[in-house]
């Protein structure tokens, strides 16, 4: 394992990888999390049907430039987020084992889990404005708009106009229900992971490399996306808002399951899952790889006993 600061470099630079392939499919998951907001299901519009039919709908309307809007944006978002994630998940995890166990080396699926969602918490609340320009970016539309409309020209200008009108505090607007859904994500992603890896390598006799890599990562991507949907719904709706419409996460809970029913909440879930999977499998595969690449940086630049101690 690298250093923190490797490791935490490792992840954003895996999961900008990531983002960039499955970024279309993050576009159409928050446009289909937005549609219908607040209307009975009869009322309902279906502008976007599902992944495959949103992205052809965008790049029909909207060209490729349309599935790629906030890009910019989510590439500061994931290396916040990864980088936490990733970077101190290890740290955390080996501090917490070692005031609690004799061996440092024990395995507890609590402490995984409390680990992996305060690394995620961490990265959540760090990038949570990026994640809010780049939302609104990606929910505007000319031909098929969703949800309150944004005029933003890029990141940037979305930055300067939300701070000008509403301050510090409009840039971490809805961040409450972003950590809420990465410490969801984040408290399942590394331990389903890991814990894939252990499982595959002991009853399949599965040996270190990208198969068991892929493998590991399919289970984490589905686990995260099934845990972590509702409340990536929730924080689409509040990140989108325009004003006070919802008052916190449980008030725009309420008013979305009251409204359109229980099943509003996973709105976008296929196109969502299109994106998590890929996303999860590339992040993690990635990190593996360059973490290994940063280790042998270090070992070239830093001293062993150094190294050691960080």
């Amino acid at each position: 394992m690298s250093t923190t600061v490797g490791a935490f470099l490792a992840g954003g630079i895996a999961a900008c990888g990531a983002v960039t392939a499955t970024h279309p499919f993050e576009t159409v998951k928050i446009r289909m999390q937005l549609q219908g907001e607040l209307q009975e299901k009869g009322l309902q519009p279906r502008l976007y049907k599902g992944p495959v039919h949103g992205v052809s709908v965008i790049i029909r309307n909207e060209g490729v430039r349309g599935i790629y809007r906030g890009i910019g944006a989510a590439y500061i978002y994931q290396i916040i987020l990864n980088g936490c994630r990733l970077g101190f998940y290890e740290p955390i995890r080996q501090t917490i084992t070692s005031a609690i166990f004799t061996d440092k080396g024990t395995q507890s699926l609590a402490v995984n889990v409390f680990a992996g969602a305060s690394s995620g918490l961490l990265g959540a609340a760090g990038g949570s404005p990026f994640f809010l320009v780049k939302t609104r970016l990606q929910s505007f539309s000319k031909f098929a708009p969703v949800g309150t409309q944004h005029t933003y020209k890029n990141a940037v200008d979305g930055m300067r106009q939300i701070y000008k009108g509403e301050g510090i505090s409009g840039l971490y607007r809805g961040v409450g229900a972003a950590m809420v859904r990465t410490g969801f994500g984040s408290s399942v992603q590394l331990p389903t992971y890991f814990f894939a890896k252990r499982r595959l390598v002991k009853h399949l006799g599965m040996e270190e490399g990208p198969a068991l890599h892929l493998a590991s990562s399919t289970a984490s991507g589905f686990v995260v996306c099934c845990v972590m949907h509702p409340p990536d719904t929730i924080m689409s709706r509040m990140y989108n808002q325009n004003g006070n419409l919802y008052e916190g996460v449980f008030d725009c809970l309420a008013k979305t399951v009251r409204t359109e029913g229980f099943l509003a909440i996973y709105k976008g879930f296929l196109p969502h899952l299109a994106r998590i999977l890929p996303h999860t499998i590339l992040t993690l595969s990635l990190a593996e790889q360059t973490n290994k690449l940063m280790r042998k940086l270090e070992d070239r630049i830093i001293p062993s006993s150094i190294h050691d101690n960080l």
